[in-house]
C-alpha cells in the first residue's frame, strides 16, 4: 500500500506538474490478480482496486497504516464495481454485484474477499474507506435501486444522471456517502459550477473513457487553479480545500466517495464562473 501525505492549500501552488500528479492523481490502482490500495492524510481516507482472477483475493489491513488486525476493525467501506461481474464475500455471505452496483461494508467485518464470475472478464471493483465510530449493517445497492438525479443542459454539455447509494436516505453508514454519476453521449462537464465543501474530503475515480479518452480535471483554490490530466480508470484524490470539476474528451462515468465532518450531500460552497482564474 502506498499512503500520501497530503499538501497544503499554499505549498500546492508551488508545485510542478509532475509534483501535482504525484501527490493528487492515483494512476494503475487496477491491477489483474491483486487488490491496490493508496492511502490519504485527508480525513485518513483509503482507496483501491480488486481485480480478482481464479479465486478470490483477500482485503488486508496495510502493515503500519491503520494498526489494526482487520481491514475493518474501526472502518468503513464502500465497493463499486465498474466492469464486469463480481462477488465480495464477508464474513461468509456473498454478496454479486453487477457493473453500477454498489455494497457498503460497517465496522466490525473481518474477512472480506473478492472474486470474478469469469476469469477471462475478470470484475473490476473498486473501493473507498474511512474511520467509523459506529457499526451499521451490510448493505447492497442495487444500480437501479440507487437514488437518481438528472442534472445540467445539453446546452452546457452537462448532462447527466447521478445517483446516491450510501448516503443518509439509502444506505446507512457512519460518515461515507459514495455515488455514481453517469454523462450522457455529447456531455462532457461534471460538476458545474465548481465547488468546495471544507467539511470532508472527496475521491473521484473516472472510467468509461476508453483507451484515448482523458478528463481535464480541476483543482485548487478559486483563485489560483491548476489542471490534472486523468485517464481511464485514474482517480482523483480531491482535499478538503480544493474546488473540483472536470471536462472530458467524451462522455464518462465517475464514482464519488466522501468522508468528513457531515454527510450532507448539499453541504457545499459554489465557486462562481467570475472567481476561477
Amino acid at each position: 500500500m502506498e499512503y500520501r501525505t497530503t499538501p497544503d492549500d499554499i505549498s500546492y501552488a508551488r508545485m510542478s506538474s509532475g509534483e501535482l500528479r504525484r501527490a493528487f492523481l492515483v494512476e494503475r490502482l487496477f491491477r489483474d490478480g491483486s487488490v491496490t490500495m493508496v492511502g490519504a492524510s485527508t480525513d485518513r481516507a483509503i482507496i483501491g482496486g480488486a481485480v480478482p482472477l481464479d479465486g478470490e483475493l483477500p482485503l488486508e489491513a496495510p502493515a503500519g497504516v491503520i494498526a489494526a488486525e482487520t481491514f475493518l476493525q474501526r472502518r468503513e467501506i464502500g465497493i463499486a464495481n465498474v466492469a464486469g461481474e463480481g462477488s465480495v464475500v464477508a464474513d461468509g455471505s456473498r454478496f454479486t454485484l453487477r457493473t453500477g452496483d454498489i455494497l457498503y461494508l460497517g465496522r466490525g467485518v473481518r474477512d472480506v474477499r473478492f472474486a470474478s464470475a469469469d476469469s477471462r472478464s475478470p470484475a473490476a471493483m473498486y473501493f473507498a474507506s474511512f474511520p467509523a465510530h459506529a457499526s451499521y449493517p451490510p448493505a447492497l445497492v442495487r444500480k437501479e435501486e440507487a437514488e437518481k438525479a438528472p442534472l445540467g443542459t445539453a446546452a452546457g454539455a452537462s448532462r447527466r444522471t447521478l445517483r446516491r447509494y450510501i448516503h443518509t436516505g439509502g444506505a446507512r453508514s457512519c460518515q461515507l456517502v459514495m455515488g455514481i454519476t453517469e454523462l450522457e453521449e455529447g456531455s462532457i462537464w461534471n460538476t458545474m459550477p465548481p465547488h468546495t465543501h471544507n467539511r470532508r474530503t472527496e475521491v473521484y475515480l473516472y472510467f468509461g473513457l476508453g483507451a484515448d479518452g482523458m478528463v481535464l480535471h480541476l483543482m485548487g483554490k478559486p483563485e489560483e487553479t491548476r489542471t490534472l490530466i486523468v485517464r481511464d480508470r485514474e482517480a482523483v484524490i480531491s482535499p478538503p480545500w480544493s474546488l473540483h470539476a472536470g471536462a472530458g474528451t467524451r462522455a464518462y462515468t465517475f464514482v464519488w466517495a466522501m468522508g468528513g465532518e457531515n454527510q450532507e450531500y448539499g453541504d457545499m460552497d459554489p465557486v462562481t464562473g467570475g472567481r476561477l482564474q
